[in-house]
Order: C-alpha cells, then structure tokens, then sequence
C-alpha cells in the first residue's frame, strides 16, 4: 500500500514509511495478529513507558533525529534527559504562529489531515476501516447532534510535533475519557483492523461564539501511547493554548463540527477524496466558516 501526501501547495510526497511495510504484514495475517496480541497489554506498554521516560532512553533520541531529518533548531531545547522528554519537545512560538480570524477553523496539531461528511447513516470510511459516530463517541444522542456536520482526523505520525492546541476561543466541557485497548493509528492497520473503536481516547466539546459547538478528540497510540491533557475541568480557552500532548508514540486528533457552521478547505476535501492525507501544521487554516 501506497501512503500519499499533499503539501498545501498541490506538491504530492510518496509518505509510505518502513513502519507502513511492516504494519501491512502484520495486519494482513490472522496468524501475525495474533502473535501480537500480547505485546499490547497493560503491563507490557507500562514497562515500554517507564523505560521511555529513563536517561538510558536518551541513547536512541541522535539516531531518531538523524532518520527522520528533524531539525532540533526550532525547538526550545536540543538535549533531553529522555527519549519522551524529546518526544514531548517544545518547539518555539515563531515557528506555529496561530491563525486569528474568527470565522477560520485551524488545525490543532501538526499531521496528516483528511475530512469526511457526516451522513444521516452515521457511518465513515477511514483509510479503508468503517465506523459510526455512535461507536467512535460512545454516546448515540450526542453523534445525532453531529449529523450534516464534518468531522477532521489528523494523523501524527513519530515524526511529528506532539503537543496540541484548542482551535477557538470558547468554553471547553470537562474532558470525557474513554478506556480502551490502544493500537497503531497508522493507515496500513486501519485497512484492516477498526481501530477506532478499540482505542483509549478523552474529548471534549469547546462551545464557541463563531463555529458552533466543536468536539476535540485525542486518540491513543500503540502500546505506549498516553494522551496528556493540561486541563480535565471545564474552563474558558482561546485559540492556540496548548491543550496538551501525546507522549511516546504516533497519535490521532479528531475534529468535529456541526452541520451549517464550518466547512473544510476545498484542497483538504479534494486530496481526501483522491485518498491522500493533506500535511498540514498547528495553527494553520483547515477550515472556515460557512458563508
């Protein structure tokens, strides 16, 4: 399988990684499944997340960097006491200025971007797995409110930045949390597992005066992936405070929003529509409200 992504200046970039070969061997066969059940239990991904948060971790942090070409010169700081202390890294306020007008929708995290309609049947295809808002939510009258809206899945691969921020000003609901078994957000799985509906995952609805209701999901990685969010309570946000961060592992966010209030951009709804994820950065336009 063939991973595309856009730039948003139409660029196309082959984004299939070593990591999206493997995924498609172990996701391609019962017997691989099988054998990697296991390694996905609580205590295993506890032991994986204690050793990440050791100084001894810090050893894979040059290859890492090397491999994926991050440039550490936009970041706050170069060395880490841990590998999830980099993997957590704080990148310079310059480098993610924060989009202000009021009728735009920005992306809170730095991803893979692709946008889907949400239809009267409830159901939604990503990256060839199917599911329902009802499922994705737990929560049947509140997916009913999303009905005619859209709904936003950014994708973080390892590479990326991890920490996130609230799309608008407004009110946020205390966040609800929902237990699950974490597995891998990358597309290879998705074509084969529905990952949605088995991983821990938190939200929270962000009421604004401009786009309507917005809900913010936060979905959990393989193994060791921990969605950390700044604030659990109800509180008064704006646009661009960071809510929080995933530490050790690639991460999923999920925007929805209401029917009538804001639309996708247009090269965010084509590139989905040709199956490519569109690249997008924290702060930028990702949508915009309807006229």
């Amino acid at each position: 399988m063939t991973v595309t992504y856009i730039t948003r200046d139409g660029t196309k970039i082959d984004g299939t990684t070593g990591q999206d070969h493997l995924l498609e061997v172990i996701y391609g066969h019962a017997l691989t499944r099988m054998l990697l059940r296991p390694f996905l239990s609580p205590a295993v991904s506890d032991i994986c997340g204690k050793f990440l948060s050791t100084r001894l971790s810090r050893r894979i942090v040059p290859s890492f960097v090397k491999k994926n070409h991050i440039d550490l010169g936009v970041y706050e700081r170069q060395e880490f006491d841990s590998y999830n202390a980099f993997f957590t890294r704080k990148i310079k306020a310059e480098q993610r200025p924060i989009n202000d007008q009021k009728n735009v929708l920005i992306s809170p995290s730095d991803g893979k971007v692709t946008a889907y309609p949400i239809t009267q049947k409830g159901r939604f295809w990503i990256k060839h797995t199917q599911y329902t808002a009802a499922q994705l939510l737990k929560d049947e009258r509140l997916a009913e409110r999303y009905m005619g809206g859209w709904i936003y899945v950014i994708r973080l691969t390892v590479d990326d930045y991890h920490r996130y921020c609230y799309v608008a000003d407004g009110r946020k609901s205390r966040q609800r949390k929902i237990r699950g078994v974490l597995h891998t957000v990358n597309p290879v799985a998705n074509d084969y597992y529905p990952i949605y509906k088995m991983n821990s995952r938190e939200y929270c609805l962000l009421k604004t005066k401009e786009l309507g209701t917005i809900l913010l999901m936060e979905v959990g990685a393989l193994m060791v992936g921990k969605i950390s969010n700044h604030e659990e309570d109800s509180a008064q946000v704006k646009r661009g405070d960071e809510k929080g961060m995933f530490e050790f592992g690639g991460s999923t966010i999920v925007v929805m929003t209401e029917p009538g209030m804001a639309e996708p951009d247009k090269d965010i709804i084509q590139n989905t529509k040709a199956q490519a994820e569109t690249l997008v950065k924290m702060g930028e336009p990702i949508g915009r409200k309807y006229e």
